[in-house]
């Protein structure tokens, strides 16, 4: 099942966006000047005079990069190179010594958090465990549309055969990423096959919102609309993001659903299995808010236009109506 994810360029998924032979070409000059600029002549010539040309493999680079690291210890930007580099040699355990350093040298940025954590992940034979949770939550809890953790946590899901799961978080994924993120092709090809591995009987429940077995449901339904004003101004392939948060505690999204401008007005359903981090579904919050956001970029965070409302929840179901007619300021 791993090759299959493999074949899917999955596991190789990076924020950076960037394709490794374009990784290698822009980074070998630039580190060569940030260390010219740092020891200036110096010992350390031979060095810079070496990052001038481009490496004629991974071992080259790799051994370049250890050099630089141990030229420039304080240097963040050497540290995640390195770790970027042991992570396409098969190398995950001294990349997650390496990212490890990375946070600590650049701050606890959720996007290092999220490689720490796959890092983490593939040293530990593809075996989930709390440190990897806690660093991805972490992440998420700073930026709920952070890729790598989403990804990872899909790609746990998916190893684990728990199809559903890996679908909600690649789901996820997939619309803050956007369709020309380089990722896109084989975040959809793994889409794909979680489908493929879901029975029978899970085929024929709707995949745009997928469900996760053993989470009492607590119905919510939204109505979403767009005033006639805003509608003039905005484009019908515009994102919608309509997403779930609770009033008070971690501003992390219970969950999400994405439309376009041309599907409104329409009416979705969120319930405690759409819970986009288990640990916080609908069933077990009482006041929540509900954001509307038009975003013409494709990303759930910010936009150009809002709807905002909140309800309490009840044993039954809830009902909720709510019009994009705000500026999202």
């Amino acid at each position: 099942m791993l090759a299959d994810t493999e074949g899917a360029g999955l596991e190789r998924f990076s924020t950076t966006g960037k394709p490794l032979p374009v990784f290698v070409a822009f980074l070998i000059p630039a580190l060569g000047l940030a260390l010219y600029l740092h020891f200036g002549a110096s010992d350390k010539v031979e060095l810079v005079r070496e990052f001038a040309q481009p490496p004629g493999s991974l071992a080259q680079m790799n051994d370049r990069l250890e050099r630089a690291v141990n030229a420039q210890p304080e240097s963040a930007e050497n540290a995640y190179n390195l770790a970027q580099n042991y992570m396409a040699q098969g190398r995950p355990d001294d990349a997650a010594r390496m990212f490890e350093r990375t946070v600590s040298l650049a701050g606890r940025r959720p996007e290092l958090l999220g490689e720490w954590a796959k890092a983490l992940y593939f040293s530990n034979n593809k075996m989930w465990s709390p440190p990897i949770k806690a660093l991805t939550d972490e992440a998420l809890n700073g930026n709920p549309g952070e890729l790598q953790s989403l990804s990872l946590i899909g790609l746990a899901a998916f190893e684990e055969h728990r199809y559903q799961d890996a679908l909600k978080y690649w789901h996820h994924a997939l619309a803050e990423m956007g369709s020309d993120h380089p990722s896109h092709a084989a975040l959809v090809q793994a889409i794909g096959k979680a489908r493929n591995g879901l029975s029978a009987d899970e085929k024929n429940n709707n995949l745009t919102i997928n469900h996760v077995a053993g989470l009492p449901p607590t119905p919510l339904k939204v109505r979403v609309d767009i005033s006639p004003e805003i509608f003039e101004k905005v484009a019908l392939d515009d994102s919608v993001f309509v997403f779930v948060q609770t009033l008070s505690g971690s501003k992390v999204p219970l969950a999400t659903i994405r439309l376009k401008v041309s599907s409104l007005p329409a009416e979705v359903e969120f319930s405690g299995a759409d819970a986009i981090v288990t640990s916080n579904t609908l069933s077990q919050t009482a006041a929540i808010q509900v954001t509307a956001r038009v975003s013409r970029g494709g990303k759930s965070r910010s936009g150009e236009w809002l709807g905002r409302s909140s309800t309490t929840l009840n044993s039954k179901s809830a009902r909720l109506k709510l019009t994009i007619n705000l500026p999202d300021i």
